[in-house]
């Protein structure tokens, strides 16, 4: 039976460090060329004790008398932990940590182990190694990386995400090719062979090259009609004859060139009846077209280039990264989170576009960008994982590449944000091929000039890609229900709607009395920041430090560490929003800081870790700390108000009712002890002549005489106490009578 996930963590986070140290031993004796990654060989750097301890947390029996080692065994009960198919079961804060080493390739290395790393090690799903310069290198080996499900932001044609898709028929084909031998379960661990050799673009490509005339040709014929096709098509270009027919339609049989294709893992086959080559695969292909591509676009680029456009107004765009910042605290300030796998609320969105002065479709685009690489998440506030460990600068390249992958902004739909799609039609449309080619068209055109969108719009229709790319937008809409648009459609949103909101181009309207005639439409420049982005690199601007401008505004600089930032929601307020974050310091925020439970050394420190703050700002700070007086909290059940002091000593003295009050109350009345309910009160005060009353009528307990018993008894006295137990009490007690 397997220890419960909560049990192993408090186990694993005692031996997580002294494991770490005992891998870097043994793998630096290992090898010199890089990090071990497959599972068996990661088992095979640790001592036998913590072999043995780790079989035990997660159940696994091993026998020493099999053929096969202790390591072998092991793996394979790793391999086939149910938590590996369903994270969720490990914790939010796992959960977290298991997604940015994924995104990392496997491998990530940080300054200190972060939080959740210790149910990933009890379990054997994440192992850590000590580097050199004493940062841990955190280890998701390829068995495990191969079988964890999609995450939001994920390129959906990734090789990662098709491998989800496909059939066990597929995986061990793959597995078979790769290790050249018969697959055998568990199938992870003989797919690590593929992973590895398809991961990098350097794999793919000495893979590409070892392939047959004959294959290479059937992977260009595929990408040329947008890298997508179904059964029927492929045995066409493949030019097979036969025809196997199912229940299901028509199936390649196992000899032909797509199912070699298909056992190197660059043709997948995925449900319904699709056959894709994936993205880390179309980008080997795609680059012998190029020349081809080159030749026919060369006209239309010395046509823009020899003109002169000069719009008569424009919107330049702005820095995304200070939105996005300002977005993700704003959001923390409500209180608002949004659940996982989950759209974005509409009105969320709307008051964050009110909020910020920002139109909703822009803003939209952003918070769903920001929920893809985790800045709404708890990890932005870590200091030791992405996205909190990046800097401000390096916070734009990460937004621009989950855009450009397409998992969670889609063009072609009417509402572009997957996440607010139905989960069963939650299918991105082919877009990748259209936005690459809007991309290359603009780092080709775009140097500088302003360029008029219907020579992008040409640029589309003459790439020898647009046709297949229509076609795949024509079948993927009639899969999800949507109306079919064109790719000069999907085009325009692109460079006329979501380039803009991520900084890449500027927009302008041209002069209707230009010398090409008529009204040419909108003009795109590509900006400054946009061919930084597209050359894969930080923007080329000044790199500054946070500093105060005035008494009481903190400009954020490019230096900053985004979870440094977002950590001050609670201290400041969110002032100008422009190419560079304001945060403004008031008493105010200051006084809610404080009121929500934030010291004001915690408060000094957070800002310090920014920028030293201003003679204002410490002024208000040491104020905070002045402490004017001292109250002490003294829980009650309630208050009894009683006029008459005599009374009062009486029921707070005697020994029937002593313990049903705090002593010492406040002048007036009594305060009822914790823990005390209305009957006992009542029956104990009635029991000494004390009658207790709420909302103007006296509680009767069930002890208590019976109302027709109690309407006959002889009428009361007109004082509330007996006179001979008053003289008694004014006798014992310590006070003198009231006048």
């Amino acid at each position: 039976m397997r220890e419960p996930v909560a049990e192993v963590a408090i186990s694993a986070s005692q031996t997580v460090r002294g494991m770490a140290i005992q891998m870097s031993e043994s793998t630096s004796k290992q090898t010199t060329t890089g990090s071990a990654t497959r599972l068996v060989d990661i088992l095979r750097a640790l001592p036998i004790g913590e072999l043995e301890s780790l079989a035990h947390r997660v159940g696994a029996p091993l026998d020493r008398s099999k053929r096969v080692d202790i390591p072998t065994q092991l793996s394979r009960a790793l391999a086939s932990l149910p938590e590996l198919r369903d994270p969720v079961r490990l914790g939010t804060t796992s959960v977290q940590l298991l997604r940015r080493i994924t995104e990392a390739g496997g491998t990530l290395v940080v300054r200190s182990l972060p939080q959740g790393l210790e149910a990933l090690v009890g379990r054997g799903i994440v192992f850590a190694r000590v580097k050199a310069d004493g940062r841990f290198e955190l280890v998701l080996p390829s068995a495990h990386v191969v079988q964890l499900p999609p995450w939001e932001g994920e390129d959906p044609r990734g090789l990662r995400v098709l491998l989800a898709q496909a059939a066990s028929e597929t995986w061990s084909a793959m597995a078979a090719h790769y290790t050249g031998k018969p697959a055998m379960a568990p199938l992870a661990l003989q797919m690590e062979a593929a992973w590895e050799a398809l991961r990098t673009h350097e794999g793919v490509v000495a893979e590409v090259e070892q392939l047959p005339p004959a294959e290479r040709r059937l992977l260009a014929s595929i990408e040329q009609v947008g890298g997508e096709v179904d059964t029927e098509e492929l045995l066409d270009l493949e030019r097979e004859p036969l025809r196997l027919h199912r229940a299901t339609g028509a199936t390649p049989s196992r000899r032909g060139v797509g199912f070699s294709l298909e056992r190197r893992g660059m043709l997948i086959p995925v449900h319904p009846n699709r056959h894709v080559i994936p993205t880390e695969v179309a980008a080997v292909i795609g680059a012998w077209d190029a020349t081809i591509r080159e030749r026919k676009r060369a006209q239309i680029r010395a046509f823009v280039l020899d003109g002169e456009h000069e719009p008569r107004r424009a919107r330049f765009a702005a820095d995304p990264v200070p939105m996005v910042i300002a977005l993700a605290m704003a959001m923390r300030e409500w209180g608002s989170e949004p659940r996982e796998g989950v759209g974005t609320p509409r009105s969320l969105v709307v008051r964050l576009a009110q909020r910020f002065g920002r139109e909703a479709e822009g803003v939209g685009l952003l918070c769903s960008l920001s929920r893809a690489i985790g800045l709404w998440d708890s990890a932005s506030l870590s200091r030791t994982l992405p996205p909190g460990s990046l800097t401000v600068a390096e916070l734009g390249p990460v937004l621009f590449s989950v855009w450009r992958k397409g998992g969670v902004w889609d063009e072609a739909r009417p509402e572009p944000e997957v996440l607010r799609v139905p989960a069963d039609s939650r299918e991105t449309g082919p877009i990748a091929v259209v936005r690459d080619i809007v991309l290359d068209a603009l780092e080709d055109l775009g140097e500088g000039h302003w360029v008029p969108f219907e020579a992008l719009a040409d640029y589309v229709r003459e790439d020898a890609r647009t046709a297949g790319v229509a076609r795949l937008l024509k079948r993927w809409a009639d899969r999800v229900g949507v109306e079919a648009p064109t790719p000069t459609e999907v085009a325009q949103r692109i460079v006329l709607e979501s380039l803009p909101v991520l900084g890449v181009v500027d927009l302008g309207e041209a002069d209707s009395d230009d010398d090409a005639g008529g009204d040419a439409g909108p003009l795109v420049r590509i900006t400054r920041r946009g061919r930084a982005l597209l050359a894969g690199a930080a923007s080329s601007g000044p790199s500054d430090a946070s500093a105060f401008v005035d008494d009481s505004t903190l400009r954020i600089g490019e230096q900053s560490l985004v979870a440094s930032v977002i950590a001050l929601y609670p201290t400041v307020e969110v002032g100008k929003v422009t190419d560079h974050l304001e945060l403004v310091v008031t008493p105010a925020s200051l006084t809610r800081a404080v009121s929500e439970g934030v010291e004001a050394d915690a408060i000094r420190a957070s800002l310090q870790t920014l920028a030293p703050p201003s003679d204002t700002v410490s002024k208000l700070l040491d104020q905070m700390t002045v402490i004017i007086g001292r109250a002490t909290f003294v829980g009650a059940a309630g208050f009894i108000w009683c006029e008459d002091a005599d009374i009062r000593e009486m029921l707070r003295t005697r020994r029937q009712t002593s313990d049903l009050f705090v002593d010492p109350s406040p002048p007036g009345g009594l305060l009822v002890a914790p823990g005390k309910n209305m009957e006992t009160i009542a029956r104990k005060c009635r029991a000494l002549g004390v009658e207790l009353m709420v909302d103007g009528q006296v509680v009767r307990s069930r002890s208590t005489m019976p109302p027709a018993l109690a309407d006959s008894s002889p009428p009361a006295r007109s004082s509330s106490v007996p006179a001979r137990v008053a003289k008694a009490t004014r006798r014992r007690s310590k006070y003198p009578p009231p006048g």
